[in-house]
């Protein structure tokens, strides 16, 4: 299992290094299309779609973001598309955390596809005009997400006393998120004063969210997004317990599928572009 783990992780990374280091673009849309369709198809499998219909929410996955590269969506997205993203994260993610597992499969089926569909083009849209904005600004996402996941892990095991989503993931405590808010605000002030010493090409997310919103507000939006990756793990869990799976899929090799891997970043990444006007 671990030889797998490690195997599967460095495909990955050659394969996402060598898009990012692409003078085009389309390498690394291509990539990320074809990663966010597959979790389309575990999507729809987890709710219970049988036959072809998860192949054919795949391939309206795939569609979707064709049809937005060719109208230059990942270079001049609709500002409204990270807003309705939002509010569909915020919205939904609360009513289906509150519901908990018992309750999400009592959600009309195609309501539950077309969540799922809308919150997976949203974060490939997102991801793929970050990266149109710059290296720094993407990096600077993806880092907020491993690090709140690292110190929310840590911090659970060494302080965690209250759970936070018991029926959803017992192992997730109020001190762990605390702990990751604390771990990315210490990331946002590292990755300023980088920014401002070394004179990044483009802005971070953290430098943007500062001329924007200023210190509090920054500080505020930097740990609310801490907030929300937990969200989208925990929606994520909420959807395979209801389904009964451990894993999203077996498409990884020792990591389980796609959504696994990806689940605290779908809501992050619109969530952070809607918070930058970018």
């Amino acid at each position: 299992m671990l030889r797998q783990r490690v195997i599967t992780a460095v495909v990955l990374l050659v394969l996402l290094g060598a898009a990012l280091r692409s003078a085009s673009h389309w390498p690394f849309d291509l990539l990320t299309m074809a990663l966010i369709s597959a979790a389309g198809w575990e999507w729809g499998r987890l709710n219970q779609g049988r036959g072809p219909w998860p192949l054919l929410m795949s391939a309206l996955l795939a569609a979707a973001c064709v049809a937005a590269l060719l109208l230059g969506w990942t270079e001049q997205p609709p500002l409204a598309a990270w807003w309705l993203a939002t509010a569909v994260w915020v919205v939904g993610g609360a009513f289906a955390l509150r519901g908990g597992p018992a309750a999400w499969p009592h959600l009309p089926q195609l309501a539950r596809w077309g969540i799922g569909l809308m919150g997976l083009f949203a974060a490939w849209l997102a991801l793929t005009h970050a990266r149109a904005v710059g290296m720094n600004f993407l990096l600077s996402i993806f880092c907020l997400v491993w690090v709140a996941d690292v110190c929310a892990y840590f911090g659970g095991r060494r302080f965690g006393r209250r759970k936070l989503a018991l029926s959803i993931s017992p192992g997730k405590s109020w001190e762990g998120v605390w702990s990751g808010m604390a771990g990315v605000l210490l990331l946002a002030l590292l990755w300023v004063l980088a920014d401002r010493s070394l004179g990044h090409a483009s802005p971070s997310l953290y430098s943007r969210l500062l001329e924007v919103l200023g210190l509090a507000g920054a500080a505020l939006a930097v740990a609310a997004l801490a907030g929300v990756s937990v969200v989208g793990d925990l929606v994520e869990s909420l959807v395979k317990r209801a389904a009964g799976a451990k894993d999203s899929s077996r498409l990884l090799p020792g990591h389980g599928g796609v959504l696994d891997r990806v689940d605290a970043l779908l809501p992050v990444f619109p969530i952070a572009l809607a918070l930058t006007g970018l």
